[in-house]
C-alpha cells in the first residue's frame, strides 16, 4: 500500500472522492454546506427531519476525513518519527494500531506512521462502494454503523494527539490561521458525535411519537476522555449561543 502522506516527504492531500449530483448524499451536503455557512454549527449537526441517518453519518464521515487530512497536513513538520515516537495524547493515553492485514495485532508506531495507516485504512474504506455506497437504490450494509463508529473513534485519536502534542507549537508560532482551523474542525467534529440524533420513520406516524428516541453514540465517553477539559469548553461555549 502506497503511503498516504509520503512519509518524509510532502503530504499529499488526497480527499475521497465526491458523490454524484441527484443523490441524496450529495442533496445532504449541500445542505450541510449550506447551515454550516450559516454559522449555525448545532443546527448544522442536527439529522434533517425525514432524512435517513445512514445517509447522514455517510456524508459526515466523508467530509470528517476529508477535514481531518487537511489539518494533519499542517503539523507534519512537527509530527515525525523523532518527535513523536509513540502515537499517543498527551503522557496518559497511546495508541496502538491494528488492521488485521498488514498488522493482524495492535502494534506500537510513532505518530506519523499510526496516522499514514489509519487514513489509507479509511480512505480504502470510503471508497468502498459495498461499504458506503452512494448510488441510488444500493442499500448500505447492515453493520454500517459499526464501521461509521469505528472511523470516527479512530479519527478523534488524530485530534486528542494534535492538541495534547502539538498545540502548543501550534500557538508558539503564532499560526492564527491553523489554530483557528484546528478550533473550527474539532468543534463540528466533537458537536457532531455529541449531538443526539434522532431516525425519523418513513411513514408519517402522529406528532407525538414522530421522533423514535434512541441516541446513537459515535464514540465511549472513555473514548473522549483526553481532550475532556476541550469538550466541556465546546459545549459550554455551544450553550451561550
Amino acid at each position: 500500500m502506497s503511503s498516504f502522506f509520503g512519509l518524509g516527504k510532502t503530504r499529499t492531500f488526497k480527499p475521497r472522492k465526491d458523490v454524484p449530483e441527484g443523490t441524496k448524499q450529495y442533496q445532504l451536503r449541500k445542505y450541510a454546506e449550506a447551515t454550516l455557512g450559516s454559522g449555525n454549527l448545532r443546527l448544522a449537526v442536527q439529522l434533517p427531519e425525514g432524512e435517513d441517518l445512514n445517509e447522514w453519518l455517510a456524508v459526515h464521515a466523508v467530509d470528517f476525513f476529508n477535514h481531518l487530512n487537511m489539518l494533519y497536513g499542517t503539523v507534519t513538520e512537527f509530527c515525525t518519527s523523532q518527535e513523536c515516537p509513540i502515537m499517543s495524547a498527551g503522557p496518559r493515553y497511546e495508541y496502538l494500531w491494528e488492521d488485521g492485514i498488514k498488522y493482524k495485532k495492535p502494534t506500537k508506531l510513532p505518530a506519523p506512521e499510526y496516522v499514514d495507516a489509519l487514513m489509507n485504512w479509511a480512505q480504502n474504506i470510503l471508497d468502498d462502494e459495498n461499504v458506503f455506497p452512494n448510488k441510488i437504490g444500493i442499500p448500505f450494509p447492515r453493520n454500517f454503523r459499526d464501521t461509521v463508529r469505528t472511523i470516527v473513534r479512530r479519527l478523534f485519536r488524530v485530534y486528542a494527539h494534535i492538541y495534547s502534542n502539538h498545540f502548543d507549537q501550534i500557538c508558539a508560532l503564532g499560526i492564527e490561521g491553523r489554530f483557528q482551523r484546528l478550533s473550527s474542525v474539532y468543534r463540528h467534529f466533537f458537536l457532531f458525535i455529541n449531538e443526539v440524533l434522532f431516525s425519523h420513520s418513513s411513514r408519517v406516524p402522529p406528532a407525538h411519537i414522530r421522533h423514535s428516541v434512541a441516541q446513537f453514540d459515535l464514540i465511549e465517553k472513555k473514548e473522549l476522555a483526553p481532550l475532556d477539559e476541550l469538550n466541556d469548553a465546546v459545549l459550554a461555549e455551544d450553550k451561550t449561543r
